[in-house]
């Protein structure tokens, strides 16, 4: 009778794991796992989820692709590709549910709602521009400021979007654009041409009146050093000239102290060099006259001198007569 109970428990026990085991769910890293509580939306923590009471829903991301054909200021049309990827937003969950629906697949629905939003904010960002003035970075501007509005109103949060292509839509607008911008660009790099001329000449006179004023600075150091090279010449000369005068003058007063001594005293005449000949020649001839030759120069420089030599010999045969 004690088998019974134990049979039973562990019967019940079984069916218990058994449950647990269908029931529960491990979660995985990649993967949000929701539930319902008091009609608000939340998110389970735990590693362990009950399958049949949690929507998972994949972190991966999920392709945005979207072409609109939109009109540009004068009713021209432009065609637009949109191309990115969104992500369920953790903290509006909410939103997602609302707009996806409580179902494994409510971010592509809620893709699907935003790319309705992003056609009709790229319409709005389109019609108040000229055809001219659209861009792709007015474009991903305008959406990028609205970014905030898509995960709060459809619970995902758009993570690269990107316009792969905007081109108008008729043909011929698109070749009138084409030559515009070509024309542009060609404008752009001859004005960026004649720039680089201008610098190019301007950077040429630069160099030329740097090397124009490097030599008027040279030319008026050479000048100054002539200058000064013409005053030390000329000082040098002047000194040679004051030390000649001075030893003119030197010479000219030795002459005249000379003279005034031999004046003084005739008889000093006979040590002369020219008494000194005299007298060797009258010696070796007794009767002869003595011719003494004295060059223009001792003249020049000896004329007084001589002077008084030739009376003291003027003189001489006169003395001897009378003795």
């Amino acid at each position: 009778m004690e088998i019974v109970p134990v049979i039973i428990i562990s019967i019940v026990a079984l069916g218990l794991v058994l449950a647990a085991l269908f029931e529960f769910r491990v979660r995985q890293p990649d993967v949000i796992v929701l539930r319902e509580s008091n009609g608000q939306i939340g998110i389970r923590k735990g590693l362990l989820y009950p399958r049949h009471f949690s929507l998972p829903l994949k972190r991966t991301t999920f392709p945005l692709q979207l072409t609109v054909e939109a009109a540009a200021l004068g009713n021209l049309l432009v065609h637009v590709r949109l191309v990115g990827s969104a992500v369920p937003s953790a903290k509006h969950i909410q939103a997602l549910i609302r707009v996806g629906g409580w179902d494994s697949e409510a971010v592509v629905h809620a893709v699907e709602q935003v790319t309705i939003l992003l056609q009709g904010l790229i319409k709005e960002y389109t019609e108040r521009s000229e055809i001219h003035a659209i861009s792709s970075a007015g474009i991903l501007k305008h959406l990028n400021d609205n970014l905030a509005l898509v995960e709060e109103k459809f619970g995902v949060e758009l993570v690269a979007l990107a316009v792969q292509s905007l081109d108008p839509a008729d043909p011929k607008i698109a070749e009138a654009m084409r030559q515009q911008e070509e024309a542009r660009l060609f404008e752009q790099t001859e004005a960026l041409s004649n720039q680089a001329r201008v610098k190019a000449a301007k950077a040429r006179y630069g160099a030329d009146e740097e090397i124009a004023e490097m030599e008027h600075v040279l030319e008026l150091k050479k000048a100054e050093l002539k200058k000064a090279r013409f005053e030390s010449d000329a000082a040098l000369a002047r000194q040679r000239i004051e030390d000649e005068l001075v030893r003119s003058r030197m010479r000219l007063a030795f002459e005249r102290e000379e003279l005034d001594m031999l004046k003084s005293s005739p008889e000093l005449l006979m040590l002369t060099p020219q008494a000194a000949r005299l007298a060797e020649a009258s010696q070796s001839l007794r009767n002869a006259k003595t011719v003494i030759s004295l060059t223009p120069q001792e003249i020049a420089n000896s004329s007084a001198l001589f002077s008084v030599f030739r009376n003291l010999l003027q003189r001489s045969p006169e003395t001897r007569d009378e003795e």
